[in-house]
This record gives C-alpha cells, sequence and structure tokens, in this order.
C-alpha cells in the first residue's frame, strides 16, 4: 500500500482510528484552527503507518500524542510571524455544533476547550501551551510531558505552574451547568433582541470583556472592549442598526453553549460566551469569515 495516498479509514483495526478524536483534540487546543490540526493529525497517522515497527510500541496512544504534540508545537511555531500580523485580534475558528446533543466526539467536546481558554492560551509559548494543556486538560504525568518536550520534570513542573498562574491571572474560572449557562445565552438573545440597553448591560458582569475577530476582511472591534457599559452600547447600537434583520441561533460553540447571529438570514458571526451562571463574563465574536466555513451560512429557522 502506498503510505502517501492511503486514508485513515484503510487502516482496518488500526488503532490510530479509535484515537483519531483525542488526537485532533489535542491539535486544535494547541493551534487553535480545523485545518491546521487535521494537518497535524494525518502528518501523525503517515508516520504511524510508515513505521515498521509498530507492533513494538508498549502505548499507541502514548506515541501519537507525542507525535501530534511535537508537531503541533513545530507548527505553532512556524505560524507565529503570521499571526503577529493579524489585523485585529486573533481568535481560534470556532467549533461549532447546532445541536446540542453531539455524535462520537462529545466525551472530546466535555473537555476543556472553551473559546475564553483558547483566546488566554495564546499568551504563552508553543512548550508552555504544550506542557499546560498535556497536565491540566489532558492530565498527563510530569514524567510523559517531560519525555514529550525533552526537558526536566522539575523544569516542567515549573513551566507548568508559570503556565497556570498565566491562565488564573487573565481568566477567572467558572465551572457552571450547562443548563445554567445555556439560561444566560437565552436572557443574552431576548435582551439584544429587545434593543434595550438596560436590560443588555443587566446580564454583563461589570469586568466582562468582549473580544472581535474580523481578519481585516470585515468589521470588527480593533482592541479588547472592557466594560458593562461599554460592550452593552455596543450591542444596542447593531441591534439599532440591523433591527429585525438580526436573528441569533443557539449553538454549541466549543462545546459551551453559545450563539450564532444572522443578519438578513446569512451568517454574520459565532460568538463564545462565558458566564459565572449569573453574568456573562465573557464574549468572543468570531467574524472573520474564513473562520466560519462549515457553520450552516443561512438561518433555516
Amino acid at each position: 500500500m502506498n503510505t502517501t495516498t492511503a486514508s485513515p479509514a484503510s487502516a482496518g483495526d488500526d488503532p490510530f482510528d479509535a484515537l483519531r478524536p483525542r488526537l485532533f483534540s489535542v491539535a486544535y487546543r494547541m493551534l487553535g484552527t480545523r485545518a491546521d490540526a487535521e494537518d497535524v493529525v494525518q502528518d501523525a497517522w503517515l508516520r504511524w503507518r510508515q513505521n515498521t515497527d509498530r507492533a513494538a510500541v508498549q502505548s499507541p496512544e502514548a506515541w501519537l500524542v507525542t507525535v501530534v504534540t511535537r508537531l503541533a508545537i513545530d507548527r505553532l511555531r512556524a505560524v507565529k510571524a503570521e499571526r503577529e500580523a493579524y489585523v485585529g485580534r486573533w481568535l481560534p475558528e470556532p467549533l461549532v455544533q447546532i445541536e446540542e446533543r453531539t455524535p462520537e466526539t462529545a466525551v472530546e467536546l466535555a473537555s476543556d476547550l472553551s473559546m475564553a481558554l483558547l483566546w488566554v492560551l495564546e499568551r504563552l509559548s508553543a512548550e508552555e501551551r504544550a506542557a499546560f494543556l498535556l497536565r491540566q486538560v489532558f492530565d498527563h504525568g510530569y514524567d510523559e510531558i517531560a519525555a514529550l518536550l525533552g526537558k526536566t520534570e522539575a523544569a516542567c513542573r515549573q513551566m507548568v505552574h508559570r503556565a497556570s498562574e498565566r491562565v488564573q491571572q487573565h481568566r477567572a474560572r467558572f465551572d457552571v451547568p450547562r443548563d445554567a449557562h445555556r439560561r444566560v445565552v437565552e436572557k443574552f438573545i431576548r435582551a439584544a433582541q429587545s434593543g434595550e440597553r438596560d436590560a443588555i448591560q443587566a446580564l454583563l458582569a461589570e469586568d466582562v470583556e468582549l473580544v472581535g475577530d474580523g481578519g481585516g476582511k470585515v468589521p470588527s472591534v480593533y482592541k479588547v472592549l472592557h466594560g458593562a457599559h461599554r460592550i452593552a452600547n455596543l450591542f444596542w447600537v447593531t441591534g439599532r442598526r440591523f433591527g429585525d434583520q438580526a436573528a441569533y441561533r443557539h449553538a454549541l460553540i466549543n462545546g459551551e453553549p453559545g450563539l450564532l447571529r444572522y443578519v438578513d438570514g446569512k451568517l454574520e458571526s459565532a460568538m463564545g460566551i462565558a458566564t459565572d451562571g449569573e453574568r456573562i463574563v465573557g464574549i468572543y465574536v468570531v467574524r472573520n469569515p474564513d473562520k466560519l466555513v462549515g457553520i450552516p451560512q443561512t438561518n433555516v429557522d
């Protein structure tokens, strides 16, 4: 078989098939885009198929996670300059599901891949990001992380500690049940559609932040906005501008209740919503059309 053209599906009982969702979740959390994550997973598959001594691998999962992580670190370093030159703020490509009942990736989506977390992870170096995710999200031991990164366990502990401090400094973590999260999103939709500025502001925490990503291709807020009054004004102005042309639709955005906004029936943005269970603490608005591919482009409801 030609390993450069075969598909993973041809591997039959190859353990790679069962591990693919996990490998994708590692790569996506590292890179933030579906295409880059899929490329890394495909490269890992090719290396796995070209490994003539696969039977001697004691843990295919450990082997493949190591390969995917190393490839993702290399890819992240390669795109660093590109992201630094990005117009405006860079947000990850949202993983959107219209229905809350998920297919086989449900377990992977249950882990933390929220827009809020991935936005904060952009502040970390490639190795810090890998160490943090492997430890805090995927629960790998420090010995595994050290072997993967080629560092001592002590160095990896320090790296994870520093990364955790930076993440917590910029992101308040709330364990909010999905039903409570969804209720907050529903209230926000009603307030935004009502056009009542006070109703919108009442749902926003005083220190709420809004990050917009238009990629220089469509208008978007260039700087991060802070404060309930300022962000409520933005939605109020947007509501007055679009009026009845704007419609909101529930969706899971990176595993959490969020929403899609349609204008004149066409997809305008995907919004990740972070909440403490009562008020919204973060809104992450992706408008760059390149990152909205794969989401229903028209509102069929």
